[in-house]
């Protein structure tokens, strides 16, 4: 069984021009994650694939120093921190050693500041933008919407978090799992931590009760991920299903992190997009909050990001109002909101006053989900399945939608002559305009001045240019019968747009009036997500060669991954 599915791995590696990653899944340490991966690493260079140590954290654990013997080790990097020196791994030697698979431990973890990235998951995507296999190792309550189900069932803050999505993306997932017996006997002998560390872990994080939780955690995680891939395969709705998830952010919501989590696992169960939508009323304006209000918003809009969904800044006065329209156009199923704490008096008054009771009461076909926030509401989880390692070639990202989603390509919507490639700081109305423009020359889409008239008037109330460097600007057009999108490149950022990661790729989206647009969203969203694909479209000198990449990336098996067996 390890042999076939080691076998698996090969022959993506031989059919691959891109870098494929296989990940080694566990609840805990000690369940074999490392001892795994180094196995596989001494099988394929047993046949003939070139295999390095990219980075390996023995813990002072013989067995697998023993193990690691006969392959080659990328040396590390080491930096000066705090007057201590740390050793990180050296993900520049690695791209310039260029093997073939780099075994890399530890995918969560944090890198010491002044490193290329902050997060060793970030090194990997680099990695195998390069063209180089990774095959690494990870913790179940590292993913990042599992932190407040961690907490509440476990009682551990987890420190060290990665999204979803990297788990997600994954092109092999590999369970690795011991009884919970096992592995508190492999504790006492001392094959996890020193014999003097043992009594303290049995008694605190290696309770039984622990263990347990989070081996179902990660049971529950791969079998939703093969129930979601079951879904893709199966599904034949060409449309977008009316079950878009939407959570609903406040600059003041206590606890905006667990409703983000809650939205993206339950959004990942429906396999659907997923909106965060911040609502800014008169009174939240920039230049009327703090600093620190300012600063809660964009931490909470990143992590949204983060968490794989399409984030949006409306601006309304009537909240409740703005957030059904939204849902309305959107085709939101589901509305995720907090309960919010009580309000004084003077507050109580208003469009605003009760914004719970006014979704619940005008709400029409929606489900709206309350979560107290403030005490530990419901937690998102999951049927538990029997499962095989094997089953799970590849897994899909929460935020992609079903099958049609990949028939429809950004290849077939756009055309080099709507792609517009800045090398100068540019200001958001020019971008805009020079990408309608683009479309009406190409396409023929009529009167160009009243839709970029409508337009900016979308983006005046509700901007689509994020933190994270991408904008997705878009407007449905009455009488068009067939969905166009312009690319822009901006090297050197939007100059009027303030955010924190200069605007960097801006997808120009505009839909038939009567055709929902959630499926093009989804799909722009999902290519800018892509570490591989950014980095050729920042590397592309003609609208010909960011074409070509966008093909490369649809066509290649990175893109479309196969599917289970």
């Amino acid at each position: 069984m390890v042999e076939d599915r080691a076998n698996v791995f090969l022959r993506m590696i031989r059919r691959s021009q891109r870098g494929r990653l296989k990940v080694y899944l566990g609840y805990c340490a000690g369940v074999g994650k490392t001892y795994q991966m180094l196995q596989e690493g001494h099988r394929l260079k047993e046949e003939g694939i070139d295999v390095v140590i990219g980075l390996l954290e023995t813990h002072d654990r013989a067995e697998i120093a023993k193990l690691a013997m006969g392959l080659e080790v990328t040396l590390r990097r080491r930096l000066e921190y705090h007057g201590v020196t740390v050793e990180e791994m050296d993900i520049n030697a690695i791209l310039v050693r260029r093997p073939q698979v780099a075994l890399i431990d530890e995918l969560a973890h944090t890198n010491v500041p002044g490193s290329r990235n902050p997060k060793r998951y970030q090194d990997v995507q680099d990695i195998l933008a390069a063209g180089i296999h990774v095959i690494t190792t990870m913790n179940v309550q590292h993913l990042e919407s599992l932190y407040n189900i961690v907490e509440k069932s476990v009682g551990v803050k987890v420190r060290e978090r990665l999204p979803d999505s990297v788990l997600a993306e994954a092109d092999q997932i590999v369970d690795v799992d011991v009884s919970t017996e096992d592995l508190q006997k492999r504790l006492g002998e001392g094959k996890i931590y020193p014999k003097e560390r043992t009594e303290t872990a049995l008694a605190n994080f290696f309770k039984a009760s622990n263990l347990e939780k989070l081996r179902e955690l990660t049971l529950r995680e791969l079998a939703s991920q093969i129930d979601l891939r079951r879904r893709e395969t199966s599904e034949k709705d060409s449309g977008s299903a009316p079950d878009q998830v939407m959570v609903c952010l406040s600059s003041l919501g206590p606890n905006s992190e667990k409703l983000l989590r809650y939205a993206s696992r339950l959004a990942g169960k429906f396999n659907r997009n997923w909106y965060a939508v911040y609502v800014q009323t008169p009174s939240e304006e920039a230049t009327v909050i703090d600093l620190q209000a300012q600063r809660f918003i964009s931490d909470t809009l990143t992590l949204a990001k983060q968490l794989g969904a399409m984030v949006f800044t409306y601006k309304g006065e009537d909240i409740a109002d703005t957030i059904l329209r939204f849902a309305e156009e959107y085709r939101v199923g589901h509305i995720i909101i907090g309960k919010s704490d009580p309000k004084p008096l003077w507050k109580r008054l208003g469009k605003n006053k009760d914004i719970v009771k006014n979704l619940i009461n005008n709400a029409r076909g929606i489900t709206v989900v309350v979560l107290d926030t403030r005490k530990g509401g419901p937690l998102a989880t999951r049927p538990t399945l029997e499962i095989s390692e094997e089953m799970i070639p590849t897994i899909a990202s929460s935020q992609t939608v079903s099958p049609p989603m990949t028939k429809l390509l950004l290849s077939r919507l756009l055309s080099p002559q709507r792609i517009v490639i800045w090398n100068y700081s540019v200001q958001k109305e020019s971008v805009l305009r020079t990408l309608v423009e683009a479309v009406e020359k190409d396409s023929g889409i009529g009167n160009t001045e009243a839709l970029f008239s409508d337009l900016m008037k979308r983006e005046g109330q509700s901007s689509t240019f994020f933190n994270e460097g991408v904008a997705f600007p878009h407007v449905r057009v009455d009488g068009m019968t067939t969905p166009r999108v312009a690319l822009g490149l901006t090297r050197q950022g939007v100059s009027d747009v303030s955010t924190e990661k200069p605007i960097e790729i801006v997808f120009l989206i505009l839909s038939p009036a009567q055709t929902p647009n959630t499926q093009i969203l989804g799909l722009a969203s999902r290519a800018a997500q892509s570490r591989y694909l950014l980095q050729s479209l920042r590397s592309a000198q003609t609208p010909q060669e960011a074409m070509r990449a966008i093909y490369d990336w649809e066509t290649s098996d990175y893109s479309n991954p196969p599917k289970m067996s």
